[in-house]
């Protein structure tokens, strides 16, 4: 069961606006700021423990996660994370957005793909097992997102392929992508050798007519 995160709205400047100043304050005080919108209510800009959304974001589920959001004079919701920025360099989060999310109404989701096993085309045949797609589109109820879709390639041979219409399919969940959208398949890694450049054959010296250098010597006059 996901934690509670603990919510605290963010006081509105005198402009109404918030501005990147602002924002800094919020992550020097050690919290990130966030907005949490959606389900027809106003959006609340507060700020967070970022260690709480870290821990979300790298759970199995990770930003399909739904969890509860308690934001101070507003009360629960239930929410997920749909955006957030992230500062690689110094391994920080600036900022979120949390949408309400409505249990009782389906919602598009991206789902990880994973693959089990290895290919026979690449045990056996040399090949090399390359995908295409690692994530899908699905719609569903809140409750039945997976975490992610397995799927086994151990049987597939060199240039098969994994299509979406080969996903498991169940009546609660609906895929978004074209069923013949190729998930993965096994190519060759042959490299085949150019043909050798054949050289032209030379051209026959041929000689040249004119005069020749030495002129017969004129006769001797008596």
């Amino acid at each position: 069961m996901p934690e509670t995160v603990i919510a605290k709205p963010r006081v509105v400047p005198s402009n109404g606006k918030f501005n990147k100043n602002a924002a800094r304050r919020v992550r020097v005080a050690g919290k990130i700021p966030a907005v949490v919108y959606g389900a027809g209510l106003e959006s609340v800009a507060v700020e967070l423990d970022p260690k709480q959304i870290l821990r979300i974001l790298h759970s199995e589920s990770g930003h399909n996660t739904i969890f509860d959001v308690d934001i101070a004079g507003h009360g629960l919701a239930k929410v997920m994370i749909v955006d957030w920025q992230y500062e690689p360099i110094r391994d920080t989060l600036l900022h979120i957005d949390l949408k309400r999310i409505a249990m009782n109404k389906a919602m598009k989701a991206s789902v990880p793909v994973r693959l089990i096993g290895v290919p026979v085309g690449v045990k056996l045949e040399g090949g090399m097992l390359d995908q295409v797609l690692r994530e899908v589109e699905i719609e569903c109820l809140p409750s039945e997102i997976p975490s992610h879709i397995d799927v086994d390639v151990s049987g597939l041979s060199l240039f098969g392929a994994i299509h979406v219409s080969d996903l498991p399919h169940s009546g609660s969940i609906k895929f978004l992508d074209a069923e013949d959208a190729t998930i993965a398949h096994v190519i060759s890694i042959k490299v085949e050798a150019e043909p050798e450049a054949v050289a032209a054959p030379a051209e026959p010296e041929v000689a040249k007519k004119g005069k020749t250098d030495a002129a017969p010597a004129a006769d001797a006059k008596k």
